[in-house]
């Protein structure tokens, strides 16, 4: 395969093809903004960037947005967004999704240059736990995005928070004001969210030295049999799927999960895992290491479960820290959603 990326000042003329970005301002938030939330602005002359591919004989055959997303390492909606926008072409032909790419074709493809979203406020409700002049604690719904990233610009927990604070933490940047730490879209239940740069610090601080405690509810397949325990790995970026974590041999980041079953059902279990480093999707990979996926995992276990729950059946449930300006220790608990409450009610009934 030939592939050749070039800046597009030296392809749109060859092209046919001109185009000028759009220059979007930032959010307003407490504290110095961060080097990597300056480095997202845009200048006037940003310019899409051109990748031409010339399609091998091997490749003969395919569709044209499954062979892009393969080549171009990108998602496939991705590819099929650009192909949409009329950015695919073979020469100067442009090109539809259900295309089938011939030996010998020269694909080029314009790559718009990234925007720097801006975060807006949005009237959306919280529930809030508890507030005062440095944090908020709140219980995140299952389903709500919890900073703006593509294809989740409006509607994130960020944009709830920047319509409900006057100020927030700066330290993350424009797009994720406030936030310490983050939980899965698809993961419920308790946040903290820090209102100055002070307090940030300080719960950052806490989390890295383990002195702040999470704890999680988890309701996983088949019947984990050791009553407690640690599961201590490396966790990695699955070498098959970018998208997904796994455990890895060498390299990646140490991740340690304890565990502790509450209820057993034969077929399900119910289990309490607290945190002791903080990876991605890190409940999710450990207990789909030991062989105990959580109920409605779609990325580690995609299968049909009998519960009606949108996304993998794991909740955030305690927090405990030492407020960042008083030093006292407080302790909050998010009641469990709805969807939660009835799979343990069903469980709890032999109803599965």
């Amino acid at each position: 395969m030939e592939y050749v990326a070039k800046r597009a000042e030296e392809c749109l003329n060859a092209s046919g093809f001109s185009e000028r970005a759009q220059e979007t301002p930032s959010a307003k938030v407490s504290g110095a903004a961060s080097p990597a939330a300056e480095s997202l602005a845009l200048s006037d002359a940003a310019v899409p960037e051109v990748l031409i591919f010339t399609v091998p004989p091997e490749e003969q055959g395919k569709r044209v947005d499954i062979y892009l997303a393969e080549q171009a390492g990108h998602t496939r909606s991705f590819i099929q967004g650009l192909l949409n926008e009329g950015r695919v072409c073979k020469d100067a032909k442009v090109l539809k999704s259900n295309y089938r790419v011939r030996s010998g074709d020269s694909l080029q493809v314009r790559v718009p240059p990234p925007i720097a979203p801006e975060a807006r406020p949005e009237n959306i409700p919280l529930d809030i736990i508890y507030e005062d002049e440095d944090v908020i604690i709140l219980n995140k719904a299952r389903g709500m995005v919890v900073h703006p990233a593509p294809n989740h610009y409006t509607g994130t927990l960020v944009n709830a928070l920047l319509y409900h604070c006057k100020t927030l933490s700066g330290i993350n940047g424009v797009i994720r004001p406030g936030i310490v730490h983050r939980l899965d879209k698809d993961t419920s239940g308790i946040m903290i969210v820090a209102k100055n740069d002070a307090a940030h610090l300080a719960l950052s601080r806490q989390i890295q030295e383990k002195t702040a405690r999470r704890t999680y509810l988890c309701v996983v397949r088949g019947n984990v049999k050791t009553d407690a325990g640690v599961i201590e790995t490396r966790i990695d970026r699955d070498k098959n799927d970018r998208k997904k974590m796994a455990v890895v041999q060498e390299g990646g980041r140490k991740a340690v999960t304890e565990y502790e079953v509450l209820e057993r059902y034969g077929r399900f279990t119910v289990v309490r895992c607290a945190l002791q480093t903080g990876r991605t999707h890190q409940i999710r990979v450990h207990m789909e290491y030991l062989g105990f996926p959580l109920v409605g995992d779609p990325k580690y276990s995609p299968m049909k479960v009998p519960f009606a729950i949108q996304g993998q059946a794991l909740h955030s449930q305690t927090l405990r820290f030492l407020h960042p300006r008083t030093g006292q220790e407080l302790c909050f608990e998010a009641p469990l959603p709805e969807d939660m409450k009835k799979i343990l009610t069903r469980l709890r009934n032999g109803q599965f």
